[in-house]
C-alpha cells in the first residue's frame, strides 16, 4: 500500500483522502518512507519538514472527520522550490549568503496551496539564486537525476524535478526565469508548465527588495508546477493562478478554466508550426529524432503542421544582461564581498562585471525585438512546437557555465529553446516526448500565443492521450 500511494496522481490522491479512503497521515508517512530510501542518493530536498508535514496531515485528518471538504488539493504532498518562501522553513536559496535565512511569510503560491489542502513536504534544492540550469549549489549536495544518478536533473528547480520523478510527491512547485520549470521537467521525464507572465503572482519571492539575490528576475520569473500528468499540473494551476495586489505583474483571472482545459480535446484544424532548431541552434541528433517523432502525433490528431522558424535574434547576451539588470547589483556585490570565495564563480562574475548602461539598454531593445518577432509569427499559428532542450541530461560533473577567454559565460546555448519565452511572457510547457537509445527522457516544448494558456494545456493533454508517458518511471525501485 505504501508504494501504491506514492504512485497515485494528485487528482486521485486528493479524491481518495477527501473520501476518507486513505488517511492523509498514511500518505505523508508513505512519502517519508520513500524519501528515507531515495534521498541519500538523489538529494532532491535541501530541507525536509517531516514534523510539520505530519502535523498538517493530522490537522487535516481531524478536519475531515468533522465534515470539512479538505480542498481541491486535499492531502496532496508538495515540495516547494527553495527560492519560493515558506514561513518558518530555512531558505538558503542555494547560497552561503543565506545559510541562516528563515522567511516569516509564505509566498502567495504557498498560501494558496495550504488553503487548498496541500501538505508541504519541505524545500527542494536549487542552484545558487537560480542562476544556472544545472543541478549543483555551494551549500548542498548535487541533485541527481532519477533516470541515471550520474546525470544532472536540470535546474534551477533541480530538486523539484528529481522529487516528482522519483515519486516523492506527485507534484512540486518550481520557478522559471529562463527555463527552470521546463529544464528539470524535460530532463526528468515530466510535464511542466510556465503559464503566461502574471498568471501566478509572486511575493515575497523575486519581489522583496530586502533580500538581494533572492529578489531577482522580477520581469522574467514564472512560478508553476511539475508533475507526472497534465491534469495534476492543471489542478495546481487552478489553485495558485489569479491576481494579487502584491505582484504588480499579476493579471485578472477568469479566462482560463484550468482543469477543463486539461481534458483531451479536439485539435483538428489547429495551425501548428514546428521549429526543429529555430533556424540556428545545434541540436543533439537523438533529441531531434525523438522530437520529430513526437511532432508527428499532432498531424495524426488533425493539426495542420508545417516546418517554420520564428525570425528570432540571438538573445543570449541580452538575456544575461537582463538577468544582471534585474538583480540588486549593489546588494549582491556586498554579498560577494562577504561570501564570494564560497559562491558560484559564474554568479560572482555576472554581478561583479563592469556593466555599461548600453549593455542594459541594448538588452531591452533585443527583448523588444524578440517579443515583436513572436507576436508576428504567432499570428500565423496557434501553437509552436520545438525541442525543450538541445541535449539529453548530461553528467553532473559538467557544472554548467564554462570559462571562455578567462570569463565565465552563461549557459544559454543549450537553453536556446526556453529562455526566449521568458522574454516574451508567453505560455510554454514541456511534455515527455520519448527516450534516447540510452533510455533518457526528451522533452517536447509546446508554446502558445499571448495568454493562450488554455490552448497549451489542451494540446498537451491531447498529446498525452495519444502518446501516454506516465507509465514510464525511473529504474529506482529495483535497488531502493
Amino acid at each position: 500500500m505504501t508504494a501504491d500511494l506514492c504512485l497515485l496522481t494528485a487528482v486521485d490522491l486528493a479524491a481518495a483522502v477527501r473520501a476518507r479512503e486513505v488517511s492523509p497521515v498514511e500518505v505523508v508517512e508513505a512519502v517519508h518512507h520513500r524519501m528515507d530510501r531515495l534521498e541519500p542518493r538523489l538529494h532532491a530536498f535541501c530541507h525536509r519538514a517531516d514534523a510539520d508535514a505530519l502535523d498538517a496531515a493530522r490537522r487535516l485528518e481531524r478536519a475531515l472527520a468533522d465534515g470539512a471538504d479538505g480542498g481541491p488539493l486535499c492531502g496532496v504532498p508538495v515540495g516547494i522550490k527553495d527560492l519560493v518562501a515558506v514561513a518558518g522553513m530555512p531558505m538558503p536559496g542555494g547560497s552561503p549568503a543565506y545559510r541562516d535565512f528563515v522567511p516569516d511569510e509564505d509566498d502567495i503560491a504557498v498560501e494558496r496551496l495550504r488553503a487548498a489542502g496541500a501538505i508541504v513536504l519541505g524545500k527542494t534544492a536549487v542552484t545558487e539564486f537560480g542562476y544556472s540550469g544545472a543541478s549543483h549549489s555551494p551549500v548542498a549536495e548535487t541533485v541527481r537525476n532519477p533516470w541515471s544518478l550520474a546525470l544532472t536533473s536540470g535546474g534551477s528547480s533541480a530538486g523539484s524535478g528529481a522529487a516528482v520523478a522519483a515519486g516523492m510527491g506527485p507534484v512540486a512547485i518550481a520557478a522559471d526565469g529562463g527555463g527552470s520549470i521546463r529544464i528539470p521537467a524535460s530532463f526528468c521525464g515530466l510535464f511542466g508548465m510556465k503559464a503566461s507572465m502574471g498568471r501566478v503572482p509572486m511575493y515575497p519571492s523575486c519581489r522583496d527588495e530586502r533580500y538581494p539575490g533572492i529578489a531577482s528576475w522580477e520581469g522574467l520569473e514564472h512560478v508553476g508546477p511539475v508533475s507526472r500528468t497534465v491534469v495534476d499540473s492543471a489542478l495546481v494551476l487552478s489553485v495558485i493562478a489569479g491576481p494579487d495586489d502584491r505582484d504588480r505583474h499579476s493579471i485578472p483571472a477568469g479566462d482560463v478554466d484550468w482543469r477543463a482545459a486539461a481534458e483531451p480535446g479536439d485539435l483538428r484544424g489547429l495551425r501548428v508550426a514546428y521549429s526543429a532548431d529555430l533556424g540556428r541552434v545545434a541540436v543533439d541528433p537523438e533529441v531531434a529524432r525523438v522530437v520529430e517523432q513526437a511532432v508527428a502525433a499532432f498531424a495524426e490528431l488533425g493539426c495542420e503542421v508545417e516546418a517554420a522558424d520564428p525570425d528570432l535574434p540571438d538573445a543570449g547576451a541580452a538575456f544575461a544582461a537582463l538577468i544582471a539588470l534585474e538583480s540588486d547589483l549593489t546588494g549582491m556585490r556586498e554579498l560577494v564581498g562577504r561570501h564570494g570565495t564560497e559562491m558560484s564563480p559564474h554568479l560572482v562574475d555576472l554581478v561583479t562585471r563592469e556593466w555599461r548602461a548600453e549593455d542594459f539598454t541594448d538588452a531591452q531593445t533585443t527583448r523588444k525585438a524578440v517579443v515583436n518577432a513572436m507576436w508576428r509569427f504567432m499570428r500565423g499559428y496557434d501553437l509552436l512546437l520545438t525541442p525543450t532542450l538541445t541535449t539529453p541530461p548530461f553528467p553532473v560533473h559538467m557544472q554548467g557555465p564554462e570559462k571562455v577567454g578567462g570569463r565565465y559565460v552563461r549557459d544559454s546555448a543549450w537553453l536556446a529553446f526556453t529562455y526566449p519565452f521568458n522574454l516574451t511572457g508567453q505560455p510554454a510547457a514541456t511534455v515527455p516526448a520519448g527516450f534516447t537509445d540510452d533510455g533518457l527522457p526528451v522533452g517536447l516544448q509546446i508554446v502558445g500565443g499571448h495568454l493562450a494558456d488554455g490552448l497549451v494545456l489542451r494540446a498537451a493533454a491531447a498529446f498525452e492521450a495519444a502518446r501516454p508517458w506516465a507509465q514510464h518511471r525511473p529504474p529506482l525501485d529495483d535497488d531502493a
